[in-house]
């Protein structure tokens, strides 16, 4: 009887820790897609802030460069989050605005 009593804790406990288990990874996987979606969101403006730079009537000004600037800060802060949550990412958008920076990066 102990044994069955043992056996039926032990299978209530396993369902709960499961359960638990499940509600964990759908919190992983929203974070992980939340963080891939800021990181590239962060991406893009970085981009938009470079060609914006480049243009004739702003090149130069020390608050976009500043900005510039910070916004590599922060581009290397979510790198790093990056690496964790890396299946979450649009590598296609991912590169394609890789691209784009180097292309205002080299006029």
């Amino acid at each position: 009887m102990i044994t069955y009593t043992f056996l039926l804790l032990s299978i209530l406990i396993n369902l709960l820790l499961g359960w638990y288990v499940i509600k964990l990874l759908r919190k992983f996987i929203f974070i992980s897609t939340a963080l891939a979606d800021l990181y590239l969101v962060i991406k893009a403006f970085r981009v938009f802030v470079k060609s914006l730079y480049s243009m004739d009537s702003y090149h130069g000004e020390p608050m976009i460069q500043e900005l510039i600037v910070k916004l590599r800060e922060v581009g290397d802060e979510m790198e790093i989050f990056r690496e964790v949550f890396e299946y979450a990412l649009d590598y296609e958008i991912e590169e394609e605005l890789q691209n784009a920076e180097e292309e205002i990066t080299k006029h």
